[in-house]
């Protein structure tokens, strides 16, 4: 499934949450942590409930953030809104194995007793604290659930002492080190807010080093962000123009019993390969 944008949208607020759903993003993420002040919470629960019985989300996955495992409002939310049967849950701040099986476990249960298909609800998780990092590989292997893994930078500096850039040279460490895990576990990684809603110029470039790291897609906070995600993180003409050349280039190599093989004057062998198969392979998901 392609996760080139995860647009958010406050889950207090019906209006927006209906914007949303016809959007241009592959998933809307229905809010009730950040988005929702602590007083409406509960009020963020029940729109978020009547949004999803009313509003037709097309082809755009349909997730629900929650508020972390260490707050009061974690369990509601996730009792309270499994109902609506949503693709996924998004819960941030994960630090450790064991707060993907918490709220793994709670999606069982509620699977066994309405009788839905096990597994069929997802789970992506944010990445936003050192402890986290440091925790990867045994937040991955926790639970089957896991679909992919967001990188919050804005938490992750504030722990770290770190003062945000443009640049981005402060969290590097950090993006890449999700990059990495996904790499290990098969899971998509999914880059860092672009706050400046109004800076299009800006918002490619984070874009496109974001895709030169290796992400899949990013979060995006405002609909304007919407075209310019989607465009970079697909595959251009030129590269899917390249990927098939690859392949067939690469099935006539092996039929001739070669193993790599020259194209266009530059020595062709499997890692080359792989990456045309992940270009080709995102074209047919869209």
């Amino acid at each position: 499934m392609p996760r080139r944008s995860l647009l958010f949208a406050p889950g207090d607020d019906l209006r927006k949450l209906g914007k949303a759903a016809q959007s241009s993003a592959d998933a809307v993420i229905l809010e009730l942590e950040d988005g929702v002040a602590s007083d409406r919470k509960a009020i963020a629960r029940q729109t978020v409930r009547e949004a999803a019985a009313a509003l037709d989300f097309g082809r755009r996955e349909k997730l629900i953030r929650v508020n972390d495992v260490a707050t009061p409002f974690f369990e509601a939310d996730v009792r309270e809104t499994i109902g609506t049967r949503p693709d996924g849950f998004v819960l941030p701040k994960v630090e450790s194995a064991g707060d993907v099986r918490r709220i793994c476990n709670l999606i069982d249960v509620a699977e066994r007793e309405r009788g839905w298909p096990a597994g069929g609800i997802g789970l992506i998780i944010l990445i936003e604290t050192p402890r986290g990092i440091l925790n990867l590989r045994e937040i991955c292997e926790a639970d089957a659930r896991l679909r992919a893994i967001i990188f919050g930078a804005e938490d992750y500096a504030s722990f770290i002492g770190a003062r945000r850039t443009r640049e981005a040279s402060e969290v590097l460490f950090a993006r890449s080190a999700v990059v990495n895990a996904c790499g290990a576990f098969n899971l998509q990684p999914i880059d860092m807010v672009f706050i400046d809603f109004n800076d299009a110029a800006g918002l490619e470039q984070e874009c496109m080093r974001g895709r030169q790291l290796g992400f899949a897609g990013k979060q995006v906070i405002h609909p304007k962000q919407i075209e310019i995600v989607n465009r970079c993180f697909t595959p251009s003409a030129e590269e899917i123009t390249w990927a098939r050349r690859v392949m067939d280039a690469f099935r006539a190599s092996q039929h001739a019993g070669r193993g790599a093989f020259a194209l266009d004057g530059k020595m062709i062998d499997l890692p080359v390969v792989r990456q045309a198969e992940r270009i080709l392979a995102q074209v047919d998901e869209m």
